[in-house]
């Protein structure tokens, strides 16, 4: 039976059909789940995607992070289940209080739309075993209110105890502080990154490589590393 990855589609979600093409591409099974309901529908691992959810109002997040399907989603995290926050689905993690900080409006007050060099931090989230520590990955970004925000206790806490999974590489696109892209959780089931690794997953329509244009598939390593992470737990 293969892996089955829920993807959660919320009123303004723009990617979640690309989140499920690339769990279909990884080899995992897709399953669309909805934000009013309360069925996980046994799915082994979930995806909150990219995208506007209620049209940013409030906060990025806020509004989706109190959808009926977040009680589940909170619970599975809290069980242990995998948990990618892309993006929008990154700034619901943290008001959902899954993941520690928040996201504020970009310090050069724009929206940007770029391809993105990240360092990898941490191999032992449950989204991240398949890359190796130090690696640098190019996974496109796209965001009006991507900065991370948190106290400098919660920095230190972070870096410390080994919860920063990405960081910005060359450029600081955002303000994010310690140039920090993406952490995770204290079990490192749950993992947020304002970039976009489900657009980094198939030849001829990745970022830009050094051997060809669009060919770069480093968001692939992503979905295959919640695969085996499921795998080795079923």
């Amino acid at each position: 039976m293969s892996t089955r990855i829920g993807v959660i589609t919320f009123p303004g979600s723009l990617d979640d059909r690309d989140a499920q093409r690339a769990v279909r591409l990884a080899g995992a099974e897709p399953v669309a789940l909805w934000h009013g309901s309360h069925d996980l529908e046994g799915v082994d691992a979930l995806v909150l995607p990219g995208g506007f959810s209620y049209g940013d109002y409030l906060r990025c997040g806020a509004i989706a992070s109190l959808s009926p399907i977040m009680t589940e989603v909170i619970d599975a995290a809290n069980a242990g289940m995998p948990v990618l926050g892309i993006c929008n689905g990154f700034q619901m993690l943290t008001e959902a209080h899954l993941l520690e900080g928040g996201l504020i409006r970009n310090d050069h007050g724009s929206f940007i739309c770029r391809d993105q060099v990240l360092r990898v931090e941490n191999t032992d989230t449950a989204w991240t075993t398949d890359f190796t520590v130090e690696q640098e990955i190019t996974i496109p970004l796209k965001n009006g209110e991507g900065g991370f925000v948190a106290s400098d206790d919660v920095l230190d806490r972070l870096e410390g105890e080994g919860h920063v999974v990405f960081r910005y590489v060359d450029v600081n696109p955002n303000g994010s502080l310690r140039d920090i892209a993406g952490i995770c959780s204290e079990r490192g089931n749950v993992v947020g990154l304002m970039p976009h690794p489900e657009h980094a997953t198939e030849p001829g329509f990745g970022p830009d490589t050094a051997l060809a244009m669009r060919s770069g598939v480093d968001g692939l390593a992503f979905f295959t590393s919640a695969i085996q992470r499921t795998l080795a737990s079923a």
